[in-house]
């Protein structure tokens, strides 16, 4: 691997390769005292209970994965599934056996009887006992989806280790608070690839998230003048039956074999997949398709329940659909339609439920019936409800009709990408993590804890704004944001403690799991960003062929590649989306590499600047490239002179941002409001919290970077109460300060960026002069880079 920071193509050709630079191992100091007992194992979701004891086993590539001879396929599955993750994740290559266990193995085993403490009989099904002793971990589970559910907690452990082989030596009991603890994905208004769907079932398993509803089909909300016959709208199962030819979305659909492998994925994973159908409302992809049943003669996404086609329709679909679905249960939507029809629609749900448990199916549906009757009386009663609004259904006013019940209130637990409401910018993890349980429901309609109606919780994305250009791959940034924290409260409440920094670093250490290459991790550290080139657009000046595509650079499929025609002038650009701090980037050359190049960046595509270069490379490898940090929205590669005589061509290219060398450094503040507006709240990378000063003028907030740093940028994000103003101060010992740059007469809040000539520091201080409000200066955030 070559890595080079350098101002351009003269610069690189110049530079002469020196010998390697070898550095000692670090020296281990020496242990004086007893041994301490172990603490519980920084996993995610926290574990229930652990009783630790002293010292660690190490699993070796001798170390065997051994089941009972009586042990079921699911059991054996995931003894070989475990084998391959650990592999994946520790490079350790575990052997599955039959038998007994011996030193150094890992038992893995079921047992229906086997003593879990006393927990709900409806929580038992996921319980598991983890003993480590004896040389050797032993796994004892109440069922194969206990098995799995151990297999994570063992991956997590060895992930996290120091060495990655290493299991601490104690005894855990882990089981969830809840049975059903979930995610909602809206693909009936976007399509969302099969690689996506497979990696967030894997992604949620890894987390003991068990069940991802998938919402099939939807349509624009409020379509231009009214015109619904030019409306979003898709459904997005395509089957081979010719009686529903047309029905399936032409911009993406999953066939059977793609539903199989989402089926086969879940199981592996221990989740539940849960399809959702939703009508009779959102429901324009079939009155597109069969005008004769929607309302105002399809001109809706209503069907007209008045017309007994419309039903027969919708058993029709129900039944060409329910042998897909391997799970127990399917969704029939039922939210939001007229009220004024309330007599056809409490008609139409006493008719499909039944029908729908008619195919072997239990019927869930969105909760409706409190804004359309008042009550659930008269309604089919046995459904389960997903409650999302007070209004329409509270949870407990579900619960108390008798429901089972899911939390998945739009107020706290929806995302809609890049809009100004419900969570656009994704759910705040801390937030989460701090303030929400599964039973806590806005506006008086929370439920006691475990409640025995209660279910669980499900948030949920929804993509009501179909004409906002944006990827799979940056609604993953926003769901990423809050997920281990909603995993966490769901599985095991507040065992997790109370300090969210260290649940972040305990989620940053497990990592996203086995099988999720496909997803970034945004998470992955406070001092590297994520790569912002993954799924973006990708042009060429040239492509081999249809193959071998430009966007295939930017896939994050290392199998993949672009390639371009047989000429030195060849150029592949990839647009970030917005202008970016960016201060990196990596390409991973095929054998028809480039021997001279040059990386340039740009704001508006149209003017260019050469920020590194290489000359005279003799063989295809990956180069990391770093350059001082800039401003773009363009990233290009341009070829120079060709290694072969062949074209480029680039499994990969990534780009990342510039590091904010502040995130989690320790801060001071001349003073602070309250305690719970401190220093540090400025500088932990989460938006909406704050630091908020005295109300005096001349009030100060620091950061100590932890060594010199060189620093070429300050970006201040402004709560209400902002400087009118203050200097940019740094100081290499945080006595003697040097003024960097001035901001004067500001007239409202928001975010601040401010650039100056890139500095030696290891201090940088936000000097207030003047206030801009009766109030002191706040900050929502501090980045300094």
């Amino acid at each position: 691997m070559r890595r080079t920071s350098m101002a351009g193509t003269a610069l690189a050709c110049l530079l002469a390769v020196g010998p390697a630079l070898l550095l000692p191992p670090s020296a281990a100091a020496a242990a004086d005292g007893p041994v301490p007992v172990n603490g519980a194992p920084a996993v995610v979701p926290a574990l229930q209970e652990w009783t630790g004891g002293k010292g660690s086993i190490a699993l070796t590539d001798h170390s065997r994965i051994v089941t009972e001879p009586n042990a079921s396929a699911e059991l054996v599955r995931t003894a070989r599934k475990l084998g391959d993750d650990a592999e994946e994740l520790t490079g350790l290559h575990l052997t599955v056996a039959v038998g007994a266990a011996e030193p150094g193995d890992v038992q893995l085993r079921t047992d229906p009887s086997a003593h879990f403490d006393a927990i709900p009989p409806r929580l038992k099904d996921e319980a598991y006992r983890l003993d480590v002793d004896a040389g050797r971990v032993a796994i004892t589970a109440a069922s194969d989806r206990g098995a799995i559910r151990a297999a994570q907690t063992l991956l997590q452990i060895l992930v996290s280790s120091r060495d990655r082989h290493s299991v601490p030596v104690g005894s855990a009991v882990d089981y969830p608070n809840y049975p059903l603890r979930g995610f909602m994905l809206d693909v009936g208004r976007r399509y969302f690839t099969p690689d996506f769907l497979r990696s967030y079932i894997r992604w949620m398993g890894y987390q003991k998230l068990n069940t991802l509803q998938i919402h099939l089909n939807d349509n624009e909300i409020n379509p231009a003048g009214g015109n619904w016959s030019k409306a979003q709208a898709a459904f997005r199962l395509r089957s081979d039956n010719p009686a529903f030819a047309g029905l399936a979305a032409q911009d993406g659909a999953y066939t059977r074999a793609d539903w199989d492998s989402f089926e086969e994925t879940a199981a592996a994973a221990g989740v539940t997949l849960i399809p959702e159908i939703d009508a009779p409302a959102h429901a324009a992809a079939f009155t597109r398709f069969r005008p004769d049943i929607g309302l105002n003669g399809g001109k809706s996404d209503h069907l007209d329940l008045g017309n007994p086609d419309a039903t027969t329709f919708m058993k029709s679909v129900y039944s060409e659909f329910a042998p897909w679905f391997r799970g127990p249960a399917l969704h029939i939507g039922a939210d939001e339609y007229d009220r004024e029809r309330v007599d056809q629609y409490k008609a139409y749900i006493n008719t499909i439920a039944p029908h729908v448990r008619g195919l072997g199916k239990q019927v869930h549906v969105w909760g409706s019936f409190k804004e359309m009757s008042g009550g659930g009386a008269g309604y089919d009663r046995d459904l389960t409800v997903n409650s999302w609004n007070k209004d329409w259904y509270g949870l407990k006013n579900a619960a108390d009709d008798g429901y089972d019940v899911i939390n998945s209130s739009d107020k706290r637990l929806y995302v809609v990408p890049y809009a100004d409401y419900y969570h656009g910018s994704g759910l705040d993890g801390r937030d989460i993590f701090e303030t929400w349980e599964p039973h806590v429901f806005p506006d008086g309609q929370s439920l006691p804890r475990q409640h025995p109606h209660l279910l669980g919780a499900m948030p949920a994305v929804w993509n009501d704004l179909v004409h906002t250009p944006y990827t799979e791959i940056e609604v993953h940034g926003l769901i990423e944001k809050s997920m281990a924290a909603l995993a966490q409260k769901m599985w095991s409440g507040t065992k997790a403690g109370s300090d969210y920094q260290s649940f972040l670093k305990t989620v940053r250490a497990v990592g996203q799991g086995p099988g999720t290459g496909y997803l970034p991790d945004t998470l992955g550290s406070n001092d590297v960003t994520s790569d912002l080139a993954r799924g973006r657009t990708t042009t060429a000046s040239s492509t081999e062929s249809l193959r071998f595509q430009a966007a295939n650079a930017t896939d994050g499929i290392a199998e993949t590649r672009w390639s371009s025609a047989r000429t030195d002038d060849e150029s592949l650009t990839v647009d970030l989306g917005s202008v970016r701090r960016i201060s990196s980037a990596t390409l991973a050359w095929e054998a028809a590499y480039a021997r001279d190049y040059d990386l340039r960046i740009s704001s508006n595509g149209t003017d260019w600047t050469t920020v590194a270069g290489r000359c005279g490379l003799t063989g295809p490898a990956t180069d990391e490239i770093s350059f001082a940090a800039a401003d773009a929205r363009y990233v290009r590669m341009q070829g120079i002179t060709r290694g072969t005589p062949y074209g480029y061509s680039l499994h990969e290219v990534q780009v990342r941002g510039a590091a904010d060398l502040a995130a989690g450094r320790p801060a001071t503040a001349s003073s602070e409001e309250t305690t719970g507006l401190t220093a540090d709240l400025a500088f932990d990378n989460n938006g909406t919290t704050r630091w908020s000063s005295a109300y005096g003028d001349r009030q100060w907030v620091q950061v100590d970077l932890g060594s010199r740093r060189t620093v070429s940028r300050v970006t201040l994000a402004w709560e209400a109460a902002y400087a009118k103003d203050y200097d940019l101060q740094v100081s290499a010992d945080g006595t003697t300060w040097t003024t960097v740059a001035r901001r004067r007469d500001r007239t409202s809040a928001g975010t601040d960026d401010l650039d100056f000539t890139p500095t030696g520091a290891r201090y940088v201080r936000m000097q207030g002069i003047t206030r801009g409000t009766s109030y002191g200066y706040s900050l929502y955030g501090f980045r300094v880079n």
